[in-house]
C-alpha cells in the first residue's frame, strides 16, 4: 500500500508541475494580447487558464494533505512523540470531516455539471467539476496512511 500511495504522491507531484507549466502559455498569450497588438485578444486562454488554475490548487492540497503540509501552525511547542500522534489525530479527524464533504458534495458538483460545456472553448464542465471529489478521495487515501503512522506511535511501535 505504501508503493502506491508513493506513486500516487509522485504522479499528483508530477501533474502539478504540468499543470504549473501548461498554464504559463494561456496566461502568457492573455498578457502579450492584452498590451499589444502583435497577436488577436483570445478569450479561450482565460478560460484555460481558470480550469488549470482549479486543478494546480487542488493537486497542491492534495500533496499538502500527503506531505502534512496542509494547515500546519505552528502554535504548540514542539512536544513528545505520542502526545504530537494524539494531535496529529485531532487535525487529521477535521480534515478528514473536509474530505468527505467534498466527496458529497463533489459528487452532486458533477451530476450537476455533468451535461454542461463552457461558454467559450466549448470544454466539458465535468472535466473541472471532478477535481471536487477526487480531492476528498485523495484526502481519504493520504489520511489512512496518517492515522496508521500516528496511532503506531500513540501505541509505542514505532517513532516518528
Amino acid at each position: 500500500m505504501k508503493k502506491l500511495l508513493d506513486g500516487t504522491h509522485r504522479l499528483l507531484t508530477r501533474l502539478m508541475a504540468a499543470t504549473v507549466a501548461i498554464l504559463i502559455v494561456p496566461v502568457t498569450l492573455q498578457v502579450v494580447s492584452r498590451y499589444t497588438a502583435l497577436i488577436p485578444a483570445w478569450i479561450w486562454t482565460e478560460e484555460l487558464s481558470r480550469f488549470l488554475f482549479i486543478w494546480m490548487i487542488m493537486l497542491g492540497a492534495m500533496i499538502g494533505v500527503r506531505e502534512g503540509s496542509h494547515f500546519v501552525v505552528d502554535v504548540l511547542p514542539d512536544l513528545p512523540p505520542r502526545p504530537n500522534a494524539f494531535l496529529q489525530i485531532v487535525s487529521n479527524l477535521f480534515v478528514l470531516v473536509f474530505a468527505l464533504v467534498f466527496i458529497g458534495w463533489g459528487i452532486e458538483f458533477v451530476r450537476f455539471g455533468w451535461d454542461q460545456s463552457s461558454e467559450l472553448a466549448e470544454l466539458p464542465m465535468v472535466f473541472i467539476f471532478v477535481a471536487w471529489p477526487v480531492a476528498g478521495l485523495t484526502w481519504v487515501l493520504f489520511l489512512g496512511e496518517a492515522f496508521v503512522a500516528s496511532f503506531r506511535v500513540l501505541l509505542g511501535k514505532s517513532e516518528r
